[in-house]
C-alpha cells in the first residue's frame, strides 16, 4: 500500500495561519508546518542561516523539506542555502507574488510602484512589524523618510474580514496612503501545497 511521504514545510510566519488552514482544508495530514519568526520580514539577512540550522535540525526524520518562502528580499542566498542542504523552495519574489499570481502582480506593481503590500497578516500586524518595528512609534519623523515615494496601500485580502479590511484602512490612514483593495484568496499557494501534500 503506498502511503504519502511526510513533508516538513519550514515557512515564514507571516504564512502560518493560511499554510494551516489550506492543510485542513485540504486533509493534508502528511505536511508538518514549521515557522520561523515573522520578524525576518524586516531582517532578511537572517532567514537563511534559520533556514539552513531548521533544516539540519530535522535530519532524517522526513522524506521531503520544503521551504515556504520566496526569496523575501535574501537577495538569492536563500536559494543558495536550499540548493547546498538539497531541499526545494517556493517559486517567487515574495509571499504578495504567492497570493496574487506572478503574472497579475507583476501588472500591478507596474501600474504604480509606489505600493506597500498588505496582506492579512500584515495588517493585523501592522503596529508590531511597521509602526513598531521600523521605529516609527519612537520617531514619527521616520514615517516620511521610509514612504515618502509611496503612494498606495495595496490590502491583499486572502479571506473576507471586516475587522483586517478596517486594520488596513487605518494603515493606510496613519500612513497618508491611498487605500486600495484586491482579493486573492490564497493563489498559486494552494497548489503548490496541495501539489506537495498528495505526491505519493
Amino acid at each position: 500500500m503506498n502511503t504519502l511521504p511526510q513533508v516538513l514545510v519550514i515557512a515564514c510566519g507571516a504564512l502560518a495561519h493560511e499554510m494551516l488552514d489550506l492543510c485542513k482544508k485540504h486533509g493534508l495530514e502528511n505536511l508538518t508546518i514549521e515557522c520561523l519568526p515573522a520578524r525576518y520580514h524586516n531582517e532578511p539577512e537572517a532567514i537563511p542561516e534559520a533556514v539552513r540550522e531548521r533544516i539540519r535540525l530535522a535530519g532524517d526524520k522526513y522524506d521531503e523539506i520544503l521551504v515556504g518562502y520566496a526569496d523575501c528580499g535574501t537577495g538569492g542566498r536563500l536559494e543558495k542555502v536550499c540548493s547546498e542542504e538539497g531541499v526545494t523552495m517556493l517559486d517567487g519574489a515574495h509571499c504578495y507574488q504567492f497570493f496574487t499570481g506572478s503574472d497579475a502582480f507583476l501588472q500591478m506593481h507596474e501600474d504604480e510602484l509606489g505600493t506597500l503590500y498588505l496582506t492579512d497578516f500584515f495588517a493585523r500586524h501592522f503596529d508590531r512589524i511597521i509602526w513598531h518595528g521600523f521605529g516609527i512609534e519612537d520617531h514619527p519623523e521616520l514615517k516620511d523618510m521610509y514612504f515618502a515615494n509611496y503612494t498606495r496601500i495595496m490590502y491583499l485580502e486572502q479571506k473576507p474580514n471586516p475587522e483586517t479590511e478596517a486594520m488596513a484602512r487605518a494603515a493606510a490612514h496613519r500612513l497618508g496612503l491611498r487605500f486600495e483593495k484586491t482579493s486573492t484568496g490564497y493563489g498559486e499557494l494552494e497548489p503548490a501545497l496541495i501539489s506537495i501534500g498528495r505526491t505519493k
